[in-house]
């Protein structure tokens, strides 16, 4: 059963793993490092669906049905799912799942909504209120760029500091079994709130946010960025990376080698134009659930930190003067 580290970290039984997981993108992603990782790829990005957001349920879909298929499982063996997205209600997730008959808990945690949704589903796992779980969400650069910016046919400048919302979306089943890949223990993030106001810097947002739930981690468990094979970031992008070191650096911890991040690895920042790299719920999920994973499975990676970072915005608060708060949330994960 689980138990509480110090103040923050939650430790699980050993036996809470990941039974399958899944990655799939569009074309964006077809062109990035990381293609041969995902599971399936789409180059007609509307997935043949008469609006952007139905695309995204769609993409959302994929990704589960195939995640159900590595865990040689049925959506009706699932005890109960955690979804979300960035679009307001989670209309992405709650679309995609409304006929499936499984129970499911939405979630809202912006781009972090990946290790959110994972994090809750070994919870539940760990406690005996479910044998299986799954965790899945993802975002659609359309669909996104239509609710948070302008619609895409307004053509407007994007920023330097801006990020690639990616298309893409990950899932990611949880149950107790002896698969290699486990979920150690977890760590929920504070929302954390340093003033930013620049709705085309989500890395400066998000940046403190992933500090704090580092440096909680780290103090509670007793260890240090070198215990760990990689320390993943979920999408701060170039700007947000830095700023993530120079915050951890002023509190004695230095990342080093160690540290990646889903939106620095996802894209090809010379030759795909995107700016400060990539951003978006699916952004941090495909990389997981894809490439990362994958890493987990092979026995390339054994022991890794994943915190995906959100920005929790609306641009109806932004248009109002209210700046925009960030969350981290972090998963621990081991490969036997």
């Amino acid at each position: 059963m689980a138990k509480r580290i110090g103040e923050s970290v939650i430790a699980l039984d050993d036996r809470v793993c990941i039974l399958g997981h899944a990655a799939v993108g569009c074309r964006k992603e077809s062109e990035g490092p990381l293609a041969a990782d995902f599971d399936a790829l789409f180059l007609d990005s509307s997935l043949g669906e008469p609006s952007w957001e139905k695309a995204e349920s769609a993409l959302q879909k994929a990704a589960l049905d195939r995640a159900l298929v590595h865990a040689g499982l049925e959506v009706g063996d699932l005890h109960c799912l955690f979804a979300g997205d960035l679009l307001n209600q989670c209309v992405a997730s709650h679309y995609h799942l409304r006929n499936l008959g499984t129970p499911v808990l939405g979630l809202y945690g912006a781009c972090s909504t990946m290790t959110e949704s994972l994090l809750v589903a070994s919870v539940f796992v760990d406690s005996g209120s479910a044998d299986r779980c799954g965790a899945v969400t993802s975002s659609h650069f359309c669909s996104a760029e239509r609710q948070f910016r302008y619609p895409l046919e307004y053509g407007g400048q994007r920023a330097p500091t801006a990020q690639w919302t990616a298309t893409a979306s990950g899932a990611a089943i949880v149950g107790v079994g002896d698969k290699r890949v486990r979920i150690a223990d977890v760590c929920p993030g504070r929302i954390i709130d340093k003033g930013v106001t620049d709705i085309n810097n989500m890395g400066a947002c998000m940046a403190p946010a992933a500090a704090d739930t580092l440096l909680r981690y780290f103090r509670d468990t007793n260890t240090q960025p070198t215990d760990y094979d990689l320390v993943v970031t979920g999408d701060l992008g170039l700007v947000g990376s830095d700023l993530l070191s120079e915050l951890l650096k002023a509190d004695g911890v230095d990342l080093a080698d160690r540290h990646r991040d889903c939106g620095l690895m996802i894209y090809d920042r010379e030759k795909q134009d995107v700016h400060a790299g990539g951003s978006g719920c699916g952004c941090s999920a495909s990389v997981l659930c894809g490439h990362l994973l994958k890493q987990m499975d092979a026995g390339r990676i054994r022991n890794m930190l994943i915190l995906s970072t959100g920005a929790l915005m609306s641009p109806t608060a932004n248009q109002q003067g209210e700046s925009i708060p960030g969350v981290a949330h972090l998963v621990h994960l081991v490969s036997e």
